[in-house]
């Protein structure tokens, strides 16, 4: 199993900038992706950004060229960094890591606000 344990949300206005950091233990071997996903009231849970062991990336339309997911292999997190943030960006956002032979892991949510 891997446990994730998420930082970093809280309340920002419009234009500003927050970085989330997820941090993984337990058997992070089994790790081969890493992602954030973001639910907003009422909506489906969406993947945001996600980075592979060898770190390739991809996102979702509506963040590229504000967000940028990165890692720290020594420190077994991974960052979001989200610049620009705009009110539609309100959401819980989840970190999720995909595990070879183990179902997913998903930390508990931390919630970003974007509002003046």
């Amino acid at each position: 199993q891997v446990q994730l344990v998420e930082s970093g949300g809280g309340l920002v206005q419009p234009g500003g900038s927050l970085r989330l950091s997820c941090a993984a233990s337990g058997s992070i071997f089994a790790i081969f992706r890493m992602g954030w996903y973001r639910q907003a009231p009422g909506k489906q849970r969406d993947l945001v950004a996600d980075i592979t062991n060898d770190g390739r990336t991809s996102y979702a339309d509506s963040v590229k060229g504000r967000f940028t997911i990165s890692r720290d292999n020594a420190k077994n997190t991974v960052y979001l960094q989200m610049n620009s943030l705009k009110s539609e960006d309100t959401a819980v956002y989840y970190c999720r890591a995909n595990l070879r032979g183990q179902p997913d892991s998903w930390g508990q949510g931390t919630q970003v606000t974007v509002s003046s």
